[in-house]
């Protein structure tokens, strides 16, 4: 059975689940295990929020998440602002961590996103630390449109368990859109975080990580990422406009 999460709050027309990371990793290793539909888990930061706005078929997709966790400190600055707190962040990569350790042997993972040779290095990396039994490891350079049901029907055949896809902007549309197809129990979109385990981009220093601070540490250190900044004003404004409203 699945662990009985809280109502979901609402948050810029969005919701999220009230739930920390210990919560967060129980449901979804069990949702690993459940009977039924495949179950779409979203970890929430501003950008997200703010792309939404311009992308139905991302707020299509966010509204069909089974469950939502506040990933971005931005996230959990709007819902105090709206008077509904929540307990903490639940990083994406801090959440993917703790179900692989938790699943270990008999966990069935499929690995898809990055640049050529990262899943596979992501996967290895995961199968030395945790056990966890690899279904598939692929990149992420493909067509979504055109070719995003044949990549889903691919790691279908390796019946997974848990999918975790670092497809950038929009991963959620395409787990979406393909939901039944890919043929794992539990979709979670990562980011970077395959990355972060392949070794092929490290994480923030633990200091911003217990302030909230990595989208600043980030942002700072890489120009080609302050293209990002406007976004996060854009949700600052919101925030505003929905506390005065």
């Amino acid at each position: 059975m699945l662990p009985p999460l809280p109502d979901p709050l609402p948050l810029l027309g969005h919701s999220v689940h009230p739930i920390d990371l210990e919560l967060a990793a129980q449901w979804v290793l069990a949702a690993t295990r459940a009977q039924g539909p495949a179950r779409l888990v979203v970890t929430l930061n501003p950008e997200i929020i703010v792309r939404s706005r311009r992308q139905p078929s991302l707020w299509r997709a966010l509204a069909r998440a089974d469950l939502t966790v506040a990933d971005g400190v931005g996230v959990l600055w709007a819902a105090r602002r709206a008077g509904q707190p929540l307990p903490g962040r639940v990083p994406g990569v801090d959440l993917a961590f703790e179900v692989l350790a938790r699943g270990g042997p008999g966990l069935r993972v499929a690995f898809v996103g990055g640049r050529p040779g990262v899943a596979e290095r992501a996967a290895s990396e995961a199968v030395q630390r945790w056990g966890v039994t690899v279904t598939t490891a692929r990149h992420g350079y493909f067509e979504r449109e055109t070719e995003g049901a044949m990549v889903a029907a691919d790691v279908a055949r390796g019946r997974p368990d848990l999918l975790l896809a670092g497809l950038g902007e929009g991963q959620e549309v395409v787990l979406d859109d393909h939901r039944e197809a890919w043929g794992a129990a539990v979709l979670i979109g990562v980011g970077g975080t395959l990355d972060v385990l392949a070794g092929t981009a490290a994480r923030t220093p633990a200091w911003t990580r217990r302030m909230g601070l990595e989208w600043a540490w980030r942002v700072g250190l890489d120009p080609s990422r302050w293209h990002r900044i406007p976004r996060l004003l854009d949700f600052v404004r919101l925030a505003w406009r929905e506390r005065r409203s």
